[in-house]
């Protein structure tokens, strides 16, 4: 019996600390997160989760299909956005661009992984807007209608601000998420991709234990 009790529990442990099932742990300020003052702009009826993301970093296009999985099955009170920065290179404000593009026209949900196969498994070159425009053509999508968004007069200003918000989230990298504006989850605390979910995920809850007890 007790070797029996023994098994159960090796099995279900894991299952009992995988995110989004049972209690996380308080996080601790300097060792799973870093203050962000002044905070982000950050809504006051949900507790928003940001990614810091650029589609020409092979890390986020690791992350991707994970933190879209968790994105997906957020509780009603967890808003999830996602912030593409460039670091000031302009072959990665052109991916920004991208996304936006994309968002704008409605076809992220679409080429959204897409872009991140093209750059990191078929190795697509979008050195030039033209180069870019060819390949959203090639997915079927509308290249005209995507150019006119890509090229748009308030395109450089959403780059602009989007590294201005990591600038201010002082993040050293990416991918990096923010939590109610006033979170960074440490990477370096974090020993996977599901583990930095799981801090992500404690800090949330943190948030919403001080919203409760106002």
């Amino acid at each position: 019996m007790k070797k029996l009790i023994a098994l159960l529990f090796a099995v279900l442990l894991p299952a009992l600390l995988a995110p989004g099932l049972g209690h996380a742990a308080e996080p601790q300020a300097g060792k799973e997160y870093k203050a962000i003052a002044p905070p982000l702009a950050s809504p006051k009826d949900k507790i928003e989760v940001v990614e810091f993301f650029s589609y020409g970093c092979n890390h986020c296009s690791d992350f991707h299909p994970t933190i879209s999985q968790w994105a997906a099955s957020l509780p009603k009170d967890v808003s999830f956005r996602r912030i593409p920065v460039s670091f000031n290179r302009p072959e990665w404000a052109r991916l920004s661009k991208i996304f936006y593009a994309l968002e704008a026209t409605g076809d992220l949900a679409k080429l959204d992984a897409a872009v991140f196969v093209a750059i990191h498994e078929q190795r697509v070159q979008f050195k030039t807007d033209e180069a870019v425009f060819s390949w959203v053509a090639s997915k079927g999508a509308d290249a005209k209608k995507f150019a006119e968004a890509f090229s748009g007069f308030s395109m450089q200003a959403k780059v602009q601000r989007a590294d201005q918000d990591a600038g201010a989230a002082r993040i050293g990298g990416v991918p990096s998420i923010a939590v109610d504006g006033r979170f960074l989850v440490n990477n370096e605390a974090a020993s996977s991709y599901q583990d930095l979910l799981r801090i992500t995920e404690a800090i949330v809850d943190k948030v919403r234990k001080e919203r409760k007890g106002k």
